[in-house]
């Protein structure tokens, strides 16, 4: 008798049953996961349905080119929000992108010592720091110090928040980049600036976007710090040294009347936001999905 047919000879019953409990256990196990992961969306889909069946009413040209109206008169719109918020933000990026991108070049590409495990623990505290706490921070470093609320001092506050999160990302990034890149640019004779410029920078480019899209989704919602820095505005404001208006503030003001009216626009406000940070949550996924098959 072959072997072969020696196994087939000792495959009884019981190793047939064996194996469909095998599947069965399997197909469960598989089917328990899909359902955790079909669970673990459903609050984000809840939320988001919730959000526009309140706020799609409010979406309106007037919502988007006009001023608040009096309070109680039907119309208006939060344009100031909206103009105060691209001030704010494009102030914040501007401070948080050069020095979360230089810290992160330095972290690991020349952060050996003392210096570079201080710069990552202050890192790793600032991502943990209560917003409001670094509101109140930027509150009495800079509002107090220059004796007004503004869209300077809200940029500051973002800042803290958004430059840890560039920097430990973007370190991340860079480490991924391979040696033999830095290697056989070294070996051309290229200085190590000139490397990390030419070379390492650019092949991280994607995975240094998607770090400052995940920086900038976070500063975009946060309300505490603006409300203790830049105050708020009910017109539209350009300069950047006077209070003004973002669409979380509007949010939380408007939530806080009762006007109806005004929580209409502030739930249409609240789509805006939910709506800009799903598509800068999303791109930075892309990205970094791309960058990974790029580095390998």
């Amino acid at each position: 008798m072959s072997a072969t047919t020696a196994v087939r000879a000792g495959a009884g019953p019981g190793s047939v049953g064996r194996g469909r409990s095998r599947r069965l256990k399997d197909r469960a196990f598989t089917s328990f996961l899909w359902a955790c992961g079909v669970l673990a969306l459903l609050p984000l889909v809840f939320i988001t349905a919730y959000v526009v069946a309140k706020g799609f009413a409010a979406l309106n040209i007037d919502f988007f080119t006009k001023e608040p109206a009096v309070p109680g008169q039907p119309g208006g719109g939060i344009v100031q929000s909206f103009i105060g918020t691209g001030i704010i933000m494009a102030m914040a990026i501007g401070f948080s992108v050069p020095l979360g991108v230089l810290a992160a070049v330095y972290l690991s590409e020349y952060g050996r010592g003392k210096l570079a495990s201080a710069v990552r623990f202050v890192a790793e505290i600032l991502l943990s720091t209560p917003s409001i706490v670094a509101g109140a921070f930027i509150w009495a470093l800079v509002v107090v110090t220059l004796g007004n609320f503004s869209a300077f001092a809200g940029a500051v506050a973002l800042t803290v928040l958004m430059w840890p999160i560039i920097a430990r990302a973007t370190e991340e990034i860079l480490r991924l980049v391979p040696t033999d890149l830095r290697e056989g640019a070294l070996a051309l004779g290229l200085p190590r600036w000139k490397v990390i410029l030419r070379v390492v920078i650019p092949t991280a480019g994607s995975g240094i976007f998607t770090a400052i899209m995940l920086a900038v989704a976070r500063g975009m919602g946060e309300t505490a710090p603006i409300l203790l820095t830049a105050l708020g505005n009910e017109f539209i404001n350009t300069n950047p040294l006077q209070p003004t208006d973002a669409v979380p503030l509007r949010i939380y003001k408007y939530a806080r009347t009762p006007v109806l009216s005004q929580h209409t626009i502030a739930w249409g406000g609240a789509i805006v936001l939910l709506a800009a940070v799903l598509l800068l949550s999303i791109t930075a996924r892309v990205l970094a999905n791309r960058q990974q098959r790029r580095v390998r």
